[in-house]
């Protein structure tokens, strides 16, 4: 297919956790054959990209909407146009997707607990409720339930899970010397916050002797966290393999939306578990459906259960339960499975739209 994507952006991920996601996926895309445009806005800010000119899409840049139309062909003759989640102007550039393409026309929604929490509401700056049902196809970050809200409430015509993934080239086990004992890779996020300090922050006071260490952007320059906690700034997509690979115990923390929704596997889960590193993980629901508890995955709800982790689990229990985790991943969570997926559901989308000479052809 000739596919177009309009998304936050690929080349930067600086503080931009969709970039990774479209690497992957585009990546996966292009191996098997297809051809990506992948559309972004310049940024404002001096942020060098971390992406050089990629080998496997083209892009494109514009800065304001009346720029994009000089992308009108592309989109008009595209098989397929993917507008994602989080876009300034978003909801005009939808619009004009959908008034322009020929093609599939997709919303590929990378922030769904936002967007179905907001739409109680204005609704986001990205999308109104109206274009919901103009896309031919609803791909979303978060499934279970609501998968059903996007389509009884919102009117999706069609609506499909697409989670986050990893590239199991670039994230797998390495020997690394264990600096921590405990690390948490994320971006500051004040609905994670509390969460970040009950289940690693109190730990870390309760046990000096433990090592631990919380790698993102945008935290304050003074969190006051007890002196065995290292604050590593912002680690570029190459960096994560060698934190993860660093420590003995990845902490995973679902943001509220999240919590509320479930369904909703980050791909810092993903990537720490592809490199073999146990995952202790909070409570969100449909969590049971991606790794088993106690055998894939550990969850805490307190620094009790997760001093208890730390201080119980013997060395072999430990690289078993992270050898179990990368086999659920290479089986069901890389961007190949992902991309795989996506065809999946442009075929369902082909064969409803087609007249029924035409399916019963198809079918046999």
């Amino acid at each position: 297919m000739n596919i177009v994507i309009l998304g936050l952006s690929i080349t930067i991920s600086w503080g931009n956790g969709h970039a990774t996601t479209y690497r992957n996926l585009v990546r996966a895309l292009h191996a098997n054959a297809h051809q990506v445009l992948f559309l972004e806005r310049k940024p404002t800010q001096r942020t060098a990209p971390d992406l050089g000119e990629p080998d496997f899409c083209q892009v494109g840049t514009y800065a304001s909407l009346e720029q994009l139309q000089k992308y009108t062909e592309q989109v008009r003759e595209a098989d397929m146009v993917i507008v994602g989640s989080s876009l300034a102007e978003g909801s005009a550039i939808g619009k004009w997707v959908i008034e322009t393409a020929k093609g599939i026309k997709a919303f590929y929604d990378l922030d769904a607990p936002t967007t179905l929490t907001e739409l109680e509401g204005q609704g986001p700056s990205y999308l109104t409720a109206n274009l919901i049902p103009a896309f031919d196809l609803y791909l979303s970050c978060t499934g279970g339930p609501a998968l059903e809200l996007f389509e009884h409430k919102y009117g999706a015509r069609m609506v499909r899970p697409l989670y986050f993934s990893v590239d199991p080239t670039l994230y797998h086990h390495e020997y690394r010397e264990i600096k921590w004992d405990l690390g948490y890779l994320g971006a500051y996020s004040e609905d994670r916050q509390s969460t970040l300090q009950k289940l690693m922050v109190d730990a870390a006071e309760q046990w000096p002797a433990g090592r631990f260490a919380v790698a993102g952007t945008k935290f304050p320059e003074d969190m006051g966290w007890p002196g065995n906690i290292t604050m590593l700034h912002h680690l570029t997509p190459v960096e994560h393999r060698d934190f993860f690979n660093s420590q003995r115990f990845a902490l995973s923390i679902a943001r509220a939306g999240t919590s509320r929704y479930g369904y909703t596997p980050s791909m810092r889960l993903f990537e720490a578990a592809a490199c073999c590193t146990p995952v202790i993980s909070d409570y969100w629901e449909g969590i049971e459906t991606l790794f088993e508890p106690e055998s894939e995955i550990l969850i805490t709800k307190s620094a009790t259960e997760t001093l208890r982790y730390l201080r119980e689990i013997c060395t072999s229990e430990r690289k078993a339960i992270g050898t179990r985790a990368r086999r659920k991943v290479m089986a069901h969570h890389t961007a190949a499975h992902r991309a795989h997926e996506l065809e999946t559901y442009v075929g369902e989308l082909m064969t409803l739209d087609m007249p029924g000479e035409e399916k019963l052809e198809t079918i046999s």
